[in-house]
């Protein structure tokens, strides 16, 4: 089923405020506290092998104000992990950055240390596990968290390491809002430099759309300001063209009025409906008002008993609520209804998990511009239960405000989608995990041919690089343009990664 009802995304707590720094200045006394350690040997981004010297480690710990750990220091292993357990990677060494200073430090460090092999994690949500990494360096930025409003001019200010939920809280005090994701404990950072998709995106635009200015620290180490008027193209590349560039020490985001009560929750129906279902949705989400957010899931438990979901959020005028489900509501009897007024805070949340180390993931997707009897007879047909995993299906719907966005405006160019939709699995940690995702592969091999290129926060771990070029079209050149000019070394490339080129 899919993350928001079966998986319900979390995030394991970092604690990266409360450890004893090994490396590093306590946070309250500034004192150094720097013992004896040895030297490291940490891996380049091109495999190179390199010895972090004691000394060299020691100097990167007098530059941060965070924490600087290796193996077998108390905290590292609770900050080497992320969201899926699937990814069970060991860094060389973490730096838990605190600010912009720290940030900068850590990127000099990798830089001038041979181009270590480069991690950058903030929500650790990444679906293909490039938050973390093997014998490179991890920049932590979970202890890097902090929201400002300014409810006059409609902005908000949200620092790299953020969390949704922290924004969104922020936001609605003032009956403001901006489109961020569908689950609270993600990371702002990868969430918004890949695009940005919501519950509010029909409405009010992907992320991107909604990103005014954003701080961003590039391979040099310089800190830059990226906007409309300064650094232009940098501004472009950061607008879909995820974690390529730099790191985003701070967004500015443009807010919307929205009054933090909605219509919205989920509606559930048999799984002997899903065929009316897809059908129903290729008729009615292509029309459907833009402040009606649809999101269908097909899942199929272990147990063998299957739903399909309409998770639904509608942020228009009250009275427009009825008539705009009115068509969902006529596929028939419901196993359960509960889309009501609701709490937008509480509404994002609905997915959170606190325990996701307790089951692996792994989902494959692409952008559909339809949903055609073919598709939909494959989405039907390779669906089936298994005792020990559960599988989902869901489409995402686009169209609204999104495709009023020109595809060379930013360097996300799917703009005329339907949906992004998206097959995947999860089963129990400890499972044999290639068994798993070879499933999962298998059926997304009869959905493919219908799709074109997919949603970077969405990228599996074996993703090919041909298959990330074809997916910005005509935009690739120009992102690589950017990539040589910011980044000519690849430092960044951890991510849905553009090659510098010319």
């Amino acid at each position: 089923m899919r993350r928001r009802t079966f998986l319900k995304s979390g995030l394991l707590a970092s604690g990266a405020l409360s450890l004893p720094p090994p490396f590093g200045r306590t946070l309250g006394s500034r004192t150094l506290n720097v013992r004896q350690a040895r030297d490291v040997v940490a891996v380049t981004g091109n495999g190179r092998e390199v010895t972090l010297t004691s000394r060299a480690i020691a100097a990167l710990a007098a530059r941060v104000r965070g924490h600087v750990l290796l193996a077998t220091d108390s905290g590292y292993e609770q900050a080497r992990r992320i969201y899926n357990p699937a990814f069970d990677r060991h860094p060389a060494l973490i730096v838990q950055a605190t600010g912009v200073a720290d940030i900068r430090a850590a990127v000099d460090f990798a830089r001038d240390n041979g181009g270590l092999l480069l991690a950058v994690k903030g929500g650790g949500h990444s679906f293909s596990g490039k938050s973390t990494c093997d014998r490179g360096m991890m920049i932590d930025l979970t202890g890097f968290r902090e929201v400002r409003v300014d409810p006059a001019a409609r902005r908000a200010w949200v620092t790299g390491g953020s969390l949704l939920g922290a924004v969104d809280h922020e936001t609605l005090q003032f009956d403001l809002a901006t489109p961020l994701g569908t689950v609270s404990d993600t990371g702002a950072g990868g969430l918004i430099t890949g695009g940005g998709f919501g519950r509010l995106s029909r409405h009010f635009g992907l992320a991107i759309d909604n990103l005014v200015a954003a701080d961003v620290v590039t391979a040099d180490g310089v800190l830059r300001h990226a906007s409309a008027q300064e650094n232009p193209d940098l501004f472009w590349g950061v607008r879909g063209g995820g974690g390529n560039f730099g790191i985003v020490t701070t967004f500015e985001l443009g807010l919307h009025r929205m009054p933090r009560k909605v219509i919205g929750g989920k509606l559930a129906f048999p799984f002997a409906k899903a065929r009316d279902a897809l059908n129903l949705y290729a008729d009615y989400a292509p029309r459907a008002p833009e402040e009606l957010g649809i999101i269908l899931d097909l899942q199929k438990a272990r147990s063998g008993d299957g739903q399909v979901v309409f998770d639904l959020c509608y942020s228009g005028p009250p009275s427009g609520a009825e008539q705009a489900l009115a068509p969902l509501r006529r596929l028939g009897t419901a196993l359960s209804d509960d889309v009501r007024s609701a709490d937008y805070y509480d509404l994002q949340r609905s997915g959170d998990d606190p325990q996701p180390q307790l089951h692996e993931l792994y989902i494959k997707s692409g952008f559909i511009s339809s949903l055609p009897t073919g598709l939909i007879d494959a989405l039907l047909e390779g669906l089936t239960s298994n005792p020990r995993r559960d599988t989902f299906v869901f489409l995402e719907t686009h169209g609204g405000a999104i495709s009023r966005v020109a595809p060379d405006a930013t360097a996300l160019p799917h703009r005329r989608t339907l949906a992004s939709l998206a097959a995947g699995a999860f089963w129990d940690h400890g499972e044999p995990t290639t068994e798993h995702s070879s499933a999962v592969q298998r059926y997304w091999s009869t959905l493919e041919s219908f799709t074109d290129g997919f949603y970077v926060n969405y990228m599996e771990a074996e993703r090919a690089q041909g298959a990330v070029r074809t997916t910005y079209k005509g935009n690739l050149p120009r992102l690589m343009t950017i990539k040589k000019k910011y980044d000519p070394t690849n430092l960044f490339r951890l991510n849905a990664n553009v090659e510098p080129g010319t």
